[in-house]
């Protein structure tokens, strides 16, 4: 029988369920376990790709093209379990699909309710999960107890122990337990709260998680057990990390969280193997090179819209030794206070994704920047896009080049929309999304990178390259250095006469994890140790500087 182990939260919202609910997943697997992760989001719509980065953070896409919340970037960095649009379910997905069956006569004229038919359809996803070959599953449920819109997630997560076995079911949750620098205390009455929420919805959590900037001693671990009806040992400290989230897992291993939870299940594993997270640890805490990396974005000041981009970054790190500082440089800021006085220093720069037309033209004075100046960089989606119009303003004469996304009217539109969107009316799950084969040039530093020929990436994203331009392009030293199969499709173009210059119209860093950095990342943070390395040893010498490119 399969295993569910349900994570909510309390007090505050971003509170860490995301990064708690993978890190027991990297656990679970380390015992040998068959996990599979899932978050049900208490928000209306129907999926996260027509939020806002501001409102929610990155979307993360998946291999199946389904646009998906940000902590299921965790849950794959973090395991191996594989994930689906089944994977993450919302209040506007769950609506829809009984609505759908209502429309169709499905509940014979009954009067369709919360309770049963919301909460049955609830049930019937995390059900899905766990009927193939899966020792556990954890469900995540999105927002904080209390929340209106979470009633009939929770309503349903308390009725599943009813068809899969109390035995079978574990709760866990995480709250907060604030340190008061006035009073000089840590405070267990907001837990206290929480989980006396919890239980008047009836459900007992089995594991309290009790997230902490100080440690919680002995006494205030009882006390907290006492007043939530737990056992002390059932109640596990977890204290804010301000070196690295790969240390959360071993904080949970080191407060008895693991031994716990296969206790409780009843599941015989083996002792966990915390030797791959233990390494990536290692090359964080004894860097043999230290670089800075500039991204220049549109929501740089919002730390959650980039989040895969910023992870890869580190793992790239973690495999070259290097410890990687970001600089966060909004796009619009380059426009008003030019390239150099914001991005002198830096040891690479990149340029990631993004919709609409704000900012572009900081991107592309940042673009110019990096490649006249040699230093090495990496274009993601828009990036890409914008390292075009660059190219073909400022190299092969183009002036008005630009992306008929912002510019309907130009003479020379080097992007433009995919003929497949044309006849797009709708705005939602509508983009070229999911994993798309691509075929790479034989001599580009990609295939270099990748070792292969032939490689699968994941996409999200309306425009492309102008095909009609492409001859020009190369002509004046553009190698497109990667396209999809039939070769109708530019994924990716390169510079080969500076150091290191790569854009992609796809994402990679959804494919990225700790213990294996994404090839393109390891060769974009690669690039930018040589060059640091080669301007430290000659920073006595004012040629060091390296030619315009």
């Amino acid at each position: 029988m399969t295993k569910h182990i349900f994570m909510t939260g309390g007090v505050v919202s971003s509170i860490g369920k995301g990064l708690t609910s993978a890190s027991i997943g990297m656990l679970l697997e380390a015992r040998g376990l068959k996990v599979r992760m899932q978050k049900l989001d208490p928000y209306i719509n129907v999926d996260p790709g027509t939020m806002s980065p501001y409102q929610h953070g990155e979307v993360y896409v998946l291999d199946d093209g389904s646009e998906t919340d940000l902590d299921l970037g965790h849950y794959e960095r973090f395991t191996h379990s594989p994930l689906t649009r089944d994977c993450n379910y919302t209040t506007g997905q769950i609506y829809l699909s009984v609505i759908e069956k209502e429309r169709k006569g499905l509940f014979l004229g009954k009067t369709v309710q919360v309770i049963p038919h919301i909460t049955d359809e609830i049930k019937s996803v995390i059900k899905k999960v766990g009927e193939q070959d899966v020792d556990v599953v954890i469900t995540e449920i999105g927002g904080t107890v209390g929340d209106i819109e979470s009633l009939p997630f929770l309503e349903a997560i308390r009725q599943y122990p009813l068809i899969a076995g109390k035995e079978n079911c574990l709760f866990i949750h995480l709250t907060l337990v604030p340190y008061l620098k006035a009073a000089g205390e840590l405070k267990t009455k907001p837990t206290q709260h929480s989980v006396g929420q919890l239980r008047q919805i009836g459900i007992q959590p089995d594991i309290l998680i009790c997230r902490s900037e100080k440690p919680i001693s002995r006494d205030e671990r009882e006390k907290i057990a006492l007043f939530c009806n737990l056992a002390p040992q059932a109640v596990i400290e977890e204290r804010d990390k301000d070196f690295s989230i790969y240390e959360v897992p071993l904080s949970l291993v080191s407060n008895g969280l693991d031994e716990i939870i296969v206790k409780r299940l009843g599941l015989t594993t083996q002792s966990p193997n915390l030797e791959p997270i233990n390494e990536v640890l290692h090359r964080l805490r004894n860097p043999k090179h230290e670089i800075s990396i500039a991204v220049v974005g549109k929501y740089a000041e919002h730390k959650d819209a980039y989040k895969s981009i910023y992870e890869s970054l580190d793992h790239a790190g973690i495999h070259h030794h290097a410890q990687i500082r970001i600089g966060r440089i909004q796009s619009a800021d380059i426009e008003n206070e030019g390239p150099e006085c914001l991005l002198s220093g830096y040891d690479g720069i990149l340029v990631p994704g993004g919709f609409g037309e704000r900012g572009v033209e900081g991107k592309v004075q940042a673009i110019r920047y990096a490649r006249e100046r040699g230093v090495p960089f990496f274009g993601i989606c828009l990036g890409m896009q914008c390292a075009v119009i660059e190219f073909g303003r400022n190299v092969i004469g183009l002036q008005r080049a630009h992306s008929s996304e912002f510019d309907k009217n130009t003479t020379d539109p080097v992007i433009c929309l995919l003929d497949e969107q044309r006849k797009v009316t709708q705005v939602g799950g509508t983009m070229r999304l999911g994993s798309q084969q691509a075929s790479l040039h034989p001599d580009s530093r990609s295939i270099l990178a990748y070792g292969t020929s032939e490689i699968a990436e994941r996409h999200r994203h309306r425009y492309e390259f102008n095909n009609q331009y492409r001859p020009r392009f190369e002509a004046h030293g553009m190698r497109i250095a990667g396209s999809s199969p039939d070769g109708k499709l530019v994924e990716i173009v390169e510079l080969p006469d500076h150091p290191w210059f790569v854009a992609v119209q796809f994402h990679p860093e959804f494919k990225s994890k700790p213990t294996k950095a994404h090839p393109l990342f390891a060769g974009f943070i690669e690039a930018a140790i040589e060059r640091h390395l080669r301007l430290v040893s000659k920073s006595t010498d004012p040629s060091a500087e390296p030619a315009n490119y």
